[in-house]
């Protein structure tokens, strides 16, 4: 059995600290606190000769000395922890996209170039990924515990998160949230290869339409061309008559 999960992307090791220092900290407080209860409990124990009469002297520099240290140490965690959260959901320019589609009960991975998968996921080593995270039907959670991601893939949302690998290998991904009676069987692949092996795998499963043409497809079979330029910008035109293009597949403006 392993105890030690492998760190794969280049946050992992800091993700292991931060939790590392957490439970040590509380560890140390709650030792202390517990052993003086324990101490206290065998001092003034029934049928012990202390002499229970003489006042206790206050002790206010050790107090205050308790309170802000404890104060100072779980705040500096705090602060370890908010900044480490905001780098995780600040992608570096050129990250590589990848749209990743929860449903009951798998991944759906669409690359740019089109290339498709299902409940796997290839990606190159040494180059920032983000994945752009929805859901087709009820919450599922996107987890990937060698990498040390794990976020909620909400419907009618779009969620993104980026890491780095930096250990080629095959690496588990598990749904970690009940999304129903298929939920355990929610689980696939991460395999993470070399860029040039990520490019032979890639020019082996293209084929699919592109992210790109397919947009352009929606864009004139709905008829957006009547309102928007070639870079989606542009005014209403008079009339009552709205875009023809669903809702939920990203059309809001009334033409």
């Amino acid at each position: 059995m392993r105890f030690w999960l492998p760190q794969a992307t280049t946050s992992a090791a800091e993700v292991d600290y931060l939790i590392l220092a957490l439970v040590l900290t509380s560890c140390a407080i709650l030792a202390l606190v517990f052993g003086l209860i324990l101490l206290y409990m065998i001092k003034y124990r029934a049928g012990s000769a202390i002499d229970r009469g003489v006042p206790g002297e206050k002790t206010w520099w050790l107090e205050v000395a308790w309170t802000v240290a404890t104060l100072l140490i779980f705040f500096g965690l705090f602060v370890w922890g908010a900044d480490l959260y905001v780098r995780l959901f600040q992608p570096p320019s050129g990250a590589l996209k990848i749209y990743v589609t929860g449903k009951q009960w798998m991944w759906k991975i669409e690359h740019q170039g089109g290339q498709r998968e299902i409940n796997a996921l290839h990606l190159p080593v040494g180059r920032p990924i983000q994945l752009v995270m929805t859901s087709e039907d009820v919450i599922h959670d996107f987890s990937i515990p060698a990498f040390r991601i794990k976020h909620d893939v909400l419907p009618g949302r779009y969620e993104t998160l980026w890491f780095e690998v930096e250990t080629p290998g095959a690496y588990h991904l598990f749904c970690t949230q009940l999304c129903g009676t298929g939920h355990s069987e929610m689980i696939g692949e991460i395999v993470a290869m070399s860029a040039p092996e990520y490019q032979n795998w890639l020019q082996q499963n293209a084929g699919g339409e592109t992210l790109a043409k397919a947009g352009e497809t929606l864009f004139m079979r709905y008829g957006c061309s009547g309102c928007h330029g070639g870079n989606g910008a542009g005014g209403r035109q008079s009339g009552s008559v709205r875009c023809a293009l669903p809702r939920s597949q990203g059309c809001t403006a009334a033409r």
